[in-house]
């Protein structure tokens, strides 16, 4: 929603995950919110630092909102729960081609599921948010290696 936790946490493992395969320079990433209250902030500290413990550094990201241009610039669009993937189905132009779906569609065993939002929790809801994008992510760019070819 406003792109400061999951999304950048999202962003910085498929990066993470992008670095050591064959598509690192045919694909990239981007997040952004589907609401504007956060533009321009720095990802939740506490996003920071449990993205940190993985080795995921998203210090350098800065909250965005989702724009109709996205919709033709990304292939894919993808959400972390039902509120926001509704969101973006209604931002979607007609004539967009982007593919739009839910994260965790590429955790193991998870399809379907949503990432829970951490933003109200604890820290230890923000080291839980970083194991599901960890996986997921992972399943997502082995995905794109196996439609886009190695």
């Amino acid at each position: 929603m406003g792109n400061i936790c999951r999304s950048p946490t999202a962003e910085g493992f498929f990066r993470y995950h992008l670095k050591d395969s064959a598509l690192r320079r045919q694909v990239s990433a981007d997040s952004a919110g589907t609401h504007g209250y956060h533009i321009g902030d720095a990802p939740d500290p506490r996003a920071i630092q449990a993205a940190q413990r993985h080795g995921v550094d998203i210090s350098r990201f800065r909250a965005r909102k989702v724009t109709a241009a996205d919709f033709s610039a990304h292939d894919m669009i993808i959400a972390m729960d039902e509120v926001n993937l509704a969101s973006l189905k209604a931002l979607c132009p007609e004539d967009s081609t982007a593919q739009i779906e839910l994260m965790m569609s590429w955790h193991p065993g998870s399809a379907g599921y949503e990432v829970p939002d951490p933003y109200y929790g604890e820290f230890k809801d923000f080291q839980s948010m970083c194991g599901l994008l960890d996986s997921a992510t992972a399943g997502l760019v082995a995905d794109l290696e196996a439609r886009l070819g190695r």
